[in-house]
């Protein structure tokens, strides 16, 4: 093979993912990519903090509409912590 089949092969492969790129900014700027996001543009959940226990282990505080939930992720399984509470006067290192 010549240095010409080289250069062809990387300039296609540059064109290509140049046009993957913009066909992808493209459906963004026309929100192809939203349409599973609450309307109005109010989220209705949101992952308030996260804390590693160790490196199979996380306790995850989120916030769907105005009740917040604790809940302990692993790696074999979820669990729910804590449903409904209201968590917002706690403050991360807090001792009390």
């Amino acid at each position: 093979m010549s240095l010409d089949t080289y250069w062809r092969f990387v300039l296609a492969l540059a064109f290509v993912v140049a046009l993957i790129a913009a066909a992808a900014w493209i459906a963004r700027r026309l929100g192809f990519g939203t349409r599973l996001a609450a309307s109005g543009g109010k989220r209705r959940l949101a992952i308030l903090e996260v804390l590693p226990l160790d490196a199979r282990r996380r306790l995850v505080l989120l916030r769907r509409d105005d009740t917040e939930h604790l809940l302990l992720i692993g790696q074999h399984g979820d669990l729910v912590i804590e449903r409904g509470g209201d968590f917002s006067g706690l403050v991360a290192g807090d001792k009390n």
